[in-house]
């Protein structure tokens, strides 16, 4: 069976009806129990499309980061984070939202509309239409997925080496054995998000003890 590949579909409609330009917006990291999460918004240029874009998640990493260089020179790209402390305070969910906001405010021009992946949209002054699973069907989400995605890798690739022993090179802060193993060995950086269960855990048993 043939691989389906994003298209264009949705943002020369909406380009159609609104006349303006049409911005994808995803995340990435809502799940690690450590880093940021970050979120990205991409502007594409119909004339200017690298070939092989995707959902981050079906690409190899080579892959990624070779289109994220092609999308910075091809595309409107705006980056946005939400730091752990952020996450602790309002949750993943808001935190999500708010650097999906961060993120088209970073843009160098303004959408008239942003297709957002998933089935929430942050608030913003333009019309947003959510999109599930819009990475996997949607050119610009894609697009913002591996923006995202490989920016967000980048960080705790920076974050490993100020915190060696939690993987975060391999993991990306995500729970794995490795990870988990660290936490209880090492203990919690301020990276690490302490309103997870995890994370949570080990600070419940510090006060306890």
């Amino acid at each position: 069976m043939a691989k389906i590949l994003p298209t264009l579909e949705l943002e020369l409609a909406h380009a159609a009806t609104c006349g303006g330009l049409v911005a994808g917006i995803d995340e990435a990291g809502r799940g690690p129990l450590a880093g940021p999460v970050i979120a990205a918004a991409v502007v594409l240029d119909p004339n200017r499309i690298p070939v092989g874009i995707a959902d981050s998640k079906a690409l190899a990493r080579a892959k990624r980061e070779a289109l994220l260089e092609e999308l910075l020179l091809a595309a409107h790209v705006g980056i946005g984070e939400a730091s752990a402390d952020e996450i602790d305070q309002i949750n993943i969910l808001q935190a999500t939202l708010l650097a999906m906001r961060r993120a088209v405010e970073a843009l160098p021009v303004r959408p008239a509309v942003a297709l957002v992946d998933g089935n929430r949209a942050p608030k913003l002054p333009i019309p947003c239409q959510t999109v599930v699973k819009g990475d996997a069907t949607c050119l610009s989400i894609a697009a913002a997925s591996i923006v995202a995605k490989v920016t967000r890798d980048r960080i705790m690739d920076r974050l490993a080496l100020e915190h060696p022993g939690f993987g975060w090179e391999r993991n990306a802060g995500y729970g794995t054995a490795e990870h988990l193993a660290a936490l209880r060995q090492i203990g919690p950086t301020p990276h690490h998000r302490r309103s997870f269960a995890p994370v949570r855990e080990l600070f419940e048993q510090e006060v306890a003890g």
